[in-house]
């Protein structure tokens, strides 16, 4: 949308829907300090910027509807860059809708979704990876993901852009120069001194993109597929780490044949736990359904606990290792041997022996009496790698959109290498320069499409 669309004065709820102790109703645009001041006993017209009146709120008979607060910000300093009025009323959704009403009545238009943020981002009070950030710290549940949107939003990942561009800038002014002065044959950049700087920032954007990894599983949940063979422990294992009897145990092999799926937080990371139906040969149609779609988790977790029967270690030890490293490949492993109170010491020794061949870390427990959970919590935080995640210099990439700009970048980067290697013309190598100067805009919003905006916006709740 093109910012001439946004010349009006809009209103919408900026708290959640439903009754409240109280609501808040935003106003913004040339004219929201008139149009709440229509509304009220008294007129906030002349009200200074950043201070708050009592007020009644009128009906249009002109009674009181309800006592409120309104808080005055003016142009340029609130949130949307724009005059802005946020009304605090009581949370009855009959007041609620009776203020929209009066407001739409004296002239304001309703918000669409995430109107107040595009405004914003228009006026230049925030680029557009920090207003992207606005709805990832609105959605964030946990602080994990809420640490890496509020680092966003604060300029993360725009201060690591700004600083590529000013960089590639420098390349680019300088090729620039010299084809202004082709005829001359003047050389004013040195070409070792630009594939330096290149690869550092080739280094960089492989950083920022390798970064979305950790970045995407914190934001959405870090999957963890429970695999192993029938009556392992797994279901056991599963309403143990939800606290809560998600999953059917039962001593009946194949009672789980399908995936069942939840979420919890641990220390602050959120970890999506995906329980699967046991491996083994069986005739059962609907149970090899299951078994084939605990294969398909494997391949999309990021962690996969293989749970082991201490009990029960015999001949199969390589057939399931057949079955499950195969579909391991660039993913943590963590053998979790299960049923620990049933055995001695000298046979776990002896069971770590029979598996010392397969990779990944290990772990005795008993799922039954609650023995090493606490531990076996620990190591999936240290396979979930969360300690980059807490490095407050660290920009990590969280969303799709910023990893897909990125990765194209580093690509044209990658050719503009390729061109100083083998020595291309400056107006050559000035292209693919231009290339990764545009998809590292788009990030920030310093090059974009109405298009685009409509898409990242039409996300957001209303009234924000």
């Amino acid at each position: 949308m093109s910012a001439d669309r946004f010349d009006d004065t809009i209103c919408a709820i900026a708290t959640p829907a439903g009754c409240g102790g109280i609501a808040v109703i935003r106003v913004s645009g040339p004219d929201a300090i008139v149009l709440c001041s229509k509304c009220l006993n008294t007129s906030i017209v002349d009200a200074a910027s950043h201070t708050v009146h009592y007020r009644h709120f009128l009906t249009q008979e002109g009674g009181m509807l309800d006592e409120v607060m309104c808080a005055v910000f003016r142009a340029p300093h609130s949130y949307t860059g724009e005059d802005t009025v946020e009304i605090s009323c009581h949370g009855s959704i009959y007041i609620q809708n009776r203020i929209i009403e009066a407001l739409t009545d004296a002239g304001c238009r309703l918000a669409r979704r995430g109107e107040f943020t595009q405004r914003a981002f228009l006026h230049g009070k925030m680029d557009l990876s920090q207003a992207e950030a606005v709805a990832d710290l609105i959605s964030a549940d946990s602080s994990a993901s809420s640490s890496l949107a509020l680092k966003q939003l604060r300029g993360g990942i725009s201060d690591d852009l700004k600083l590529l561009r000013e960089q590639l800038l420098k390349i680019s002014s300088l090729l620039e120069l010299e084809l202004d002065f082709s005829e001359e044959d003047v050389t004013f950049a040195s070409r070792e001194e630009l594939k330096s700087l290149a690869l550092l920032i080739e280094r960089r954007l492989q950083e920022l993109t390798e970064s979305f990894r950790l970045g995407n599983a914190i934001k959405n949940g870090i999957p963890v597929a429970i695999v192993g063979e029938t009556n392992a422990g797994k279901s056991t294992l599963l309403n143990l780490l939800l606290h809560e009897e998600k999953a059917i145990v039962s001593d009946i092999h194949g009672t789980t044949r399908d995936s069942i799926e939840d979420c919890i937080n641990i220390e602050g990371i959120k970890f999506r736990f995906i329980d699967t139906a046991g491996l083994r040969d069986t005739c059962d149609t609907i149970e090899q359904m299951g078994i084939e779609r605990t294969y398909q988790k494997i391949e999309q977790a990021g962690i996969v606990l293989w749970v082991i029967d201490d009990t029960q270690i015999c001949y199969h030890i390589e057939t399931m290792a057949g079955r499950i490293l195969p579909r391991c490949s660039g993913k943590q492993l963590l053998l979790v041997f299960n049923k620990r109170d049933r055995i001695t010491e000298e046979e776990a020794s002896v069971i770590d022996n029979l598996f010392s061949h397969i990779p990944g870390d290990r772990l005795h427990i008993s799922a039954k009496h609650r023995e090493n959970t606490d531990r076996l919590q620990q190591m999936l935080l240290k396979l979930a790698g969360v300690q980059q995640a807490g490095n407050a210099n660290e920009t990590i990439i969280t969303n799709l959109r910023h990893y897909e700009a990125l990765s194209t970048a580093l690509q044209a980067v990658r050719r503009v290498q390729k061109g100083l290697d083998e020595d291309l013309s400056g107006d050559l190598v000035a292209i693919d320069l231009h290339d990764v100067l545009n998809h590292l805009g788009e990030v920030t919003g310093s090059i974009t499409t109405d298009e685009i905006l409509g898409n990242i916006f039409s996300h957001f709740c209303i009234g924000k």
